[in-house]
């Protein structure tokens, strides 16, 4: 009989521990949850206060069988999954499943995987904690009920396959609330002065100085009117300010603050930052990462000190403690910090190792020095005009924590850094000599969309959600096509530039590109339409303050001041009767815009949500008086149900184009439920992102009709007389075997060109029966 058994989340997890524990030790890994909610029939037992009925998924019954096997081995079981709520919850579903002996079981929880805290965790275990469990177990029957009674609202009422979620809709939320701010805001224009002067540095030698004017003018003439005082004008110093100022850094890392870092340093996705911190921290190299804390312990602050003052001296270290503001009931014990703060890299992938440095760094600078800098502060007069010029710049005289690290920000100008501007040596009333003044048109900017990182920020300051939510949550928004992460183009804009050179003062005209996007959160139609109908139908589930309510309450849960059957109670209740109140009177909802008539036929062009997506109609449905049907076509990419106008709409039923014949059948172009293409001889090819279906010509059809061709020719491996229908063929996956409509993988180690028909017939005879889009197997 083995003496101790261990069980881990994760494979990596186990293999770490092993190390630190030696003989006598068995660890080995549960890999995540053995069981879950039943999928159908609610998977919540409602008449019996909200009792879960859990079953194990098909994938961990394995798994299970042997670690019985195991547990009833072993003399004492070690339940060692993390110690946020989540592992709570896998505990206790262990002992469950497992039936483990309660003198025999012991749990224990540590933050960061080191010989250290694995030894201080067995020498003081702990029973599973009732309250955390409790607390997940209410978010999961909630988000449960949430789905199950929502989703199947919105089959009937918008689209089917159509699904909603507590926390996934208020996200939804938040992104189609910025992007309708977009499309009704209405940019206004002035014009900034800025003027470039000549004075003299220390050495007497002509300096630059750069300034603004401390007032913008609403229109051309008003610039102009300035810039005509300016052509007599004598310019002197007004005023010479010079303040220390200083720098602080941030507090190491959080959940939230790293997934927002790791998303503008390194342009990771909040997903894949969890995804890569998982296994450093699986590995031993960083402490846990799902946490709201801010805190050090006194060891790792210690650690930091020495290491600061190894690499950069004394004068560099000063400690601070960290706190949090939130109430905490989830977070851990710790920041997100490295577990040795004397390794400054480690080995592993290549984002393993950026995550490290970025979180490394974080870590050094909060006990790091304050940056000791000087503002200087310049006011320039106008001797013709009551406005002045204003500049500042700061010198780093003490840089500190920024020899380390400096925070990033979601401006969309990104970061100016300290002691980017020098100020040359100027007193008061010295004179300066003008060598131009630009009056250039500016336009107010728009409300920025989100990026993965400032919604995580967002969910966090409105108290949706958890650590844990961040991630699965945008991942999943994005997933059920909610959502879409894209780059999109900008748009060229002219502007007006004013200029006094020498004394005259001319006008240019100058283009930029405004409005580019890079990596941004947008909503799609869909989107949009499901959003406005939860808006209307279920406003308890979409407030924010209720959704930040409900996460307070899991908090009592786990504190052990509220009981989790009674929270559901009083949330299902209503909410029960509001569904069957919307099922039984609200109205269908497709997002229809009537756009107005066509000028040609008088028909209304209206758009809306169709099966395949979203669509462009010309006519109206058929009745006793029109037994017309109506037209239809997709929306092209770019195109939206809000900002589509009708000349756009109407362009749309252009097609299908007649492009002309090839080899004495007619070639056409059209758009279908997955894109552009082009008909030829009754078979289909997709256009390029390049070709435009209302430009393209026949030239380039037949080009595209070639290449298809050539493709399809080197796709075919081989073909059989006496079996017309199998052929053996190359696909994006590897060689294959299709046979009668149905696709048939070929071992790894078969050469497809060498198979016989007998050969292909065998590997069809004994390849598993097929599934159903359900994953039931054909009767």
């Amino acid at each position: 009989m083995q003496e101790n058994l261990v069980i881990v989340e994760s494979p990596a997890k186990a293999k770490t521990i092993e190390k630190f524990l030696g003989k006598g030790y068995t660890v080995t890994s549960c890999m995540g949850h053995i069981r879950d909610l039943e999928k159908k029939d609610f998977g919540i037992d409602l008449e019996k206060n909200y009792q879960p009925k859990y079953v194990i998924t098909p994938d961990k019954k394995k798994i299970v069988t042997d670690l019985k096997k195991l547990a009833k081995d072993a003399q004492t079981v070690w339940l060692a999954s993390d110690e946020d709520r989540e592992g709570e919850a896998i505990a206790w579903h262990l002992k469950e499943v497992l039936k483990l002996d309660p003198k025999k079981t012991k749990r224990i929880v540590f933050h960061e995987i080191t010989k250290e805290a694995i030894q201080r965790a067995i020498e003081n275990p702990r029973s599973i904690d009732d309250n955390l469990v409790n607390a997940q177990q209410a978010r999961r029957v909630l988000d449960r009920i949430v789905g199950f009674e929502v989703s199947p609202v919105l089959w009937k009422k918008v689209k089917p396959a159509l699904s909603a979620g507590r926390v996934q809709s208020v996200a939804v939320r938040l992104i189609v609330e910025r992007e309708r701010e977009i499309i009704n805001f209405k940019s206004e224009t002035w014009f900034r002065v800025t003027g470039t002067f000549l004075a003299k540095d220390e050495n007497g030698n002509p300096a630059e100085l750069k300034a603004e004017l401390n007032k913008r003018f609403s229109t051309k003439k008003e610039a102009y009117a300035f810039l005509g005082k300016c052509q007599s004008a004598e310019f002197s110093i007004a005023d010479v300010v010079k303040k220390p100022a200083k720098r602080s850094p941030a507090p190491p890392f959080t959940t939230s603050t790293l997934q927002q870092e790791a998303s503008r340093k390194l342009n990771f996705s909040v997903a894949q930052t969890m995804s890569v911190a998982q296994r450093l921290y699986e590995s031993g190299k960083i402490t846990y990462m799902r946490t709201d804390s801010v805190n050090l312990s006194g060891l790792a602050i210690n650690t930091t000190k020495q290491k600061i003052t190894e690499l950069h001296g004394e004068n560099y270290v000063k400690i601070r403690k960290y706190s949090s503001k939130s109430k905490g009931a989830q977070e851990a014990h710790e920041a997100i910090r490295p577990t040795y703060m004397s390794n400054e890299t480690v080995s592993g992938s290549a984002q393993e190792q950026r995550l490290y440095e970025l979180i490394w760094k974080r870590t050094m600078a909060s006990q790091m020095a304050d940056a000791k800098l000087e503002r200087t502060n310049v006011t320039i007069s106008v001797s013709t005009a009551p406005e002045v010029f204003t500049a500042s710049g700061e010198v780093i005289i003490f840089d500190g924590f920024l020899k380390v690290y400096m925070e990033s920000t979601d401006d969309e100008n990104g970061n100016v850094p300290a002691g980017q501007e020098i100020i040359p040596p100027l007193k008061a009333k010295d004179n300066l000599r003008m060598t131009s003044i630009l009056a250039t048109q500016r336009f107010s900017q728009r409300p920025p969309r989100y990026t993965e990182a400032s919604l995580v920020k967002k969910l966090e300051e409105l108290g949706i959600g958890r650590p844990s939510t961040y991630a699965p949550t945008i991942t999943t928004i994005q997933n059920r096509n909610y959502v879409v992460k894209e780059d999109r183009p900008g748009l060229e804009r002219e502007f007006d530039v004013v200029a006094l050179k020498a004394g005259k003062i001319s006008e240019k005209t100058k283009t930029e590109i405004t409005g580019a996007e890079k990596t941004k959160l947008f909503p799609t139609d869909i989107g949009m339409v499901v959003n406005d109908f939860l808006m209307e139908n279920f406003e308890q589930i979409m407030d924010f303050n209720f959704t930040a309510l409900v996460e307070k309450e899991f908090d009592d849960i786990a504190e052990g001041d509220l009981v989790w059957n009674e929270m559901i109670d009083k949330f299902y209740q209503p909410f029960h009767g509001q569904v069957e109140d919307v099922l039984k009177n609200s109205e269908r909802s497709k997002g229809e815009r009537i756009l107005g008539k066509d000028p040609k036929t008088g028909k209304q062009v209206s758009v809306k949500i169709g099966r395949y997506g979203p669509v462009a109609q010309l006519g109206e449905a058929s009745s006793e008086e029109n037994d017309e049907k109506p037209q239809f076509a997709s929306l092209r990419t770019g195109q939206h149900l809000e900002t589509i106008t009708l000349e756009d709409a109407l362009e749309l039923f252009r097609l299908p184009r007649d492009l002309g014949e090839y080899e004495n059948k007619k070639v056409t172009v059209s758009i279908g439920r997955f894109g552009p293409y082009i008909r030829h001889d009754n078979k289909f090819v997709s256009l390029s992102k390049e070709d435009d279906p209302f430009t393209v010509e026949l030239d380039r059809a037949v080009e595209l009709i070639e290449t298809k061709r050539e493709k399809d020719r080197k796709a075919v491996i081989k073909t059989f007389d006496e079996e017309p229908d199998l052929t053996v063929l190359n696909g994006r996956w590897g060689p294959y075997i299709s046979f009668k409509k149905k696709n048939y993988k070929i071992p790894k180690k078969v050469k497809a060109e060498e198979l016989s028909l007998e050969d292909c017939k065998k590997i069809i005879d004994e390849a598993p029966e097929p599934k159903t889009k359900r994953g039931r197997k054909k009767k």
